[in-house]
């Protein structure tokens, strides 16, 4: 399926996976959420030699892909790349040995990122890669407190939110680039047509910022 959908976005499609961690919503579709961990480090030695080589031959606790080809495969020669979403040690070490792309949720500030990208390079230097090969990108929690705040955020679901003017929030989307930030996945709370005009109204500031910087 991210084979076909990288195909019928002309090779812009990123396919992003995690180990879960939602015991309600395991049980809701039937998944088990015994070993997440474990069973999330298989299915990572399946996707990645399928999305980048078109075959597998693997046998493991929990899954089993015997002599797999995918064909045909889609219109990058690697496959599209793969986003491996999360924290934790494991997490980190399984992101530096398979992905392309790590992805850390809940982010507000730049500065919230300094000490798990520093994990991250730790994670890279213990599997023997360079940090500098696998992309970073962010889910940053946008909040707009005078629109309204639902329950669930009053119950602190999320850590940290990025507040603010236009202008401070085009410049926080500043601060992630210049950390080498490759994408943000903004979520917008309260998620209303007034808070993503907003948001996007900071993303053209951040844009005019970038256009400014290229040609200084």
């Amino acid at each position: 399926m991210a084979s076909t959908i990288d195909e019928v976005s002309h090779g812009r499609f990123i396919l992003g996976v995690g180990a879960g961690s939602d015991d309600p919503e395991g049980a809701a579709f039937g998944m088990p959420v015994s070993h997440r961990m474990a069973r999330f480090a298989e299915a990572l030695q399946i996707i990645q030699p399928l999305l980048r080589e078109g075959r597998v031959d693997f046998t493991g606790t929990y899954y089993q892909a015997r002599d797999c080809e995918m064909t045909p495969l889609g219109p990058r020669a690697s496959g599209p790349p793969l986003l491996v979403g999360g924290s934790g040690p494991r997490l980190l070490r399984l992101a530096a040995q398979y992905a392309d792309l790590w992805n850390i949720a809940y982010r507000s500030d730049p500065a919230s990122l300094v000490a798990p990208q520093a994990q991250l390079h730790a994670a890279c230097t213990t599997v023997g890669r360079d940090p500098a090969t696998l992309g970073v990108t962010v889910h940053v929690a946008v909040a707009y407190p005078d629109l309204g705040v639902p329950p669930s955020v009053r119950a602190g679901f999320v850590p940290a939110y990025l507040t603010g003017s236009t202008e401070e929030i085009a410049a926080a989307m500043q601060g992630y680039a210049q950390m080498g930030v490759a994408h943000l996945i903004c979520v917008c709370t309260p998620y209303t047509a007034t808070a993503l005009t907003r948001l996007a109204e900071a993303v053209q500031v951040y844009r005019r910022m970038r256009s400014g910087n290229r040609e200084a």
